[in-house]
């Protein structure tokens, strides 16, 4: 079994060079010890460089760990007090990230919500409010990403009983990854003055406008199911009982990915940080980069939800309907907010969703598990936040290495959920437990609803497959 980059960011390991020259040794001068000795032995090096000076092996990882940099900016010695939602359920890799996070200089308030597990800098599941400063990564790469759910006057049952005809609207009214329609919508977005000033947004517009209506790989999907309305939503006078609903997730597309890819980099180029922090590079919101991300991350948000839109409005003309409702909420964004004493914050959600005072969301479950339509309460000891979804409990790697094919069908037959495409790293043994995730924030937010999946769509037409 093979060192995975998952095992080194457990032990303090970020992406960058370092990991890159210790999974060449693992893979290489180190191939014939186990992958605990390894990792143990990598540890130590990334514990104490200078005590292995004299490694011939591991000296290349020596080297890159003791690089000077200059005018590293200094962690405060004490993180913050931040408060944690579900911490029987969340990993020690999660844990130490939000720890480091809540060291910044910039840092005012955290907190971490039931779904949390490891990410790149801020873990997913991470809530961090800082002070006129804004984090790329803090934000993520899938900027804007988000849930989007319309919902119908039309019986469940039709479900069942016009499967087909619902699995080919899926077919062909969504593309998934590298696939686009032929023919994209246009949309009022592209007017946007952002497009014609910030250069790198200016070079994203063909391909934005060729992704338009678009979904990612992954975990992001389009999906028919049956939502059950437990308390009336008044903001939409929807009745308690049974109807038909069409969920989205998705986000930015190759727009947010490479505005992320940019300002990432420069963030890192004008804010040095320790190596356990680099990736929490920010941007101060006083200047021209930092206004230039601010602006462009808006971009990308609006983005993300003009693609949702034309996927409902697809749906829409399939199903020859008109939806009685449409709830929205995103996460990966940053969003300027007041504080207690009503000074402006700067709270980034990576993959957490806000819950402020009677702010509606969606958190979906799995592929064969069910979601919730929530109301938020507002709590500012979570700074109005919530939980974005189930949250994964296996690495996509583990996934596809541990859990056979068979199993998964058999849990969607039990579901009576219909799937196409996917691969095995989105198998709903990959995630966490829905209902103890949602137990873990009953203070967080009020239930709502349910959505059950019962026709899914995600990447690639054939269950289980690789798709590039």
């Amino acid at each position: 079994m093979k060192l995975t980059a998952q095992q080194l960011f457990a032990i303090g390991y970020s992406e960058g060079k370092a990991m890159g020259i210790a999974l060449s040794i693992s893979a290489n001068q180190l191939a014939h010890l186990p992958v605990k000795d390894q990792l143990e032995l990598l540890g130590k090096v990334i514990q104490d460089p200078a005590a292995f000076e004299n490694d011939e092996v591991l000296l290349p990882l020596v080297k890159e760990f003791m690089k000077p940099i200059n005018s590293v900016l200094e962690l405060k010695t004490q993180a913050l007090p931040y408060s944690i939602y579900g911490a029987e359920a969340i990993e020690q890799g999660a844990l130490r990230q939000m720890e480091t996070a809540m060291k910044l200089p910039i840092t005012v308030a955290g907190a971490l919500m039931p779904d949390a597990h490891q990410g790149y800098g801020l873990p997913i599941g991470g809530v961090l409010a800082t002070r006129n400063a804004v984090i790329p990564y803090g934000v993520g790469v899938d900027i804007g990403c988000r849930m989007c759910m319309t919902i119908y006057d039309l019986p469940a049952s039709l479900l069942e009983d016009q499967k087909e005809g619902f699995k080919k609207m899926l077919v062909n009214n969504t593309q998934f990854g590298q696939a686009t329609f032929k023919k994209p919508k246009d949309h009022a977005i592209f007017e946007r003055t952002e497009f014609k000033e910030l250069g790198i947004v200016r070079s994203l517009k063909d391909r934005a406008w060729k992704q338009i209506g678009s979904s990612g790989g992954g975990n992001h999907f389009v999906e028919f199911g049956v939502v059950e309305i437990t308390n009336t939503i008044n903001e939409y006078n929807l009745a308690p009982g049974s109807y038909l609903a069409v969920l989205s997730h998705s986000g930015s597309r190759g727009l947010g990915a490479n505005i992320a890819r940019h300002y990432t980099n420069l963030a890192m180029e004008l804010c040095k940080l320790p190596q356990e922090a680099k990736h929490l590079a920010w941007l101060d919101l006083t200047t021209e980069a930092g206004q230039g991300y601010w602006l462009a991350m808006n971009l990308a948000g609006d983005y993300a939800s003009a693609c949702h839109h034309q996927i409902h409005e697809r749906m829409a003309i399939g199903l020859r309907a008109t939806p009685l409702a449409m709830i929205e909420n995103h996460h990966n964004f940053a969003w300027k907010e007041k504080d207690a004493n009503g000074e402006e914050m700067i709270v980034h959600r990576k993959g957490a969703t806000p819950a402020g005072k009677d702010v509606l969301g969606i958190i979906p479950g799995s592929m064969a598990t069910p979601g919730f339509i929530v109301r938020g309460k507002g709590q500012a000891a979570s700074i109005n936040s919530a939980s974005h979804g189930a949250g994964r409990t296996m690495s996509r790697t583990k996934a596809k290495e541990t859990i056979l094919p068979g199993h998964v069908d058999q849990f969607l037959k039990q579901a009576g959920v219909e799937l196409i495409g996917s691969g095995l790293d989105e198998a709903p043994m990959a995630y966490k437990d829905i209902h103890q995730v949602m137990a873990a924030q009953q203070e967080l937010v009020d239930v709502l609803g349910t959505f059950m999946p019962k026709i899914v769509r995600m990447c690639g037409d054939e269950k289980f497959k690789e798709v590039d």
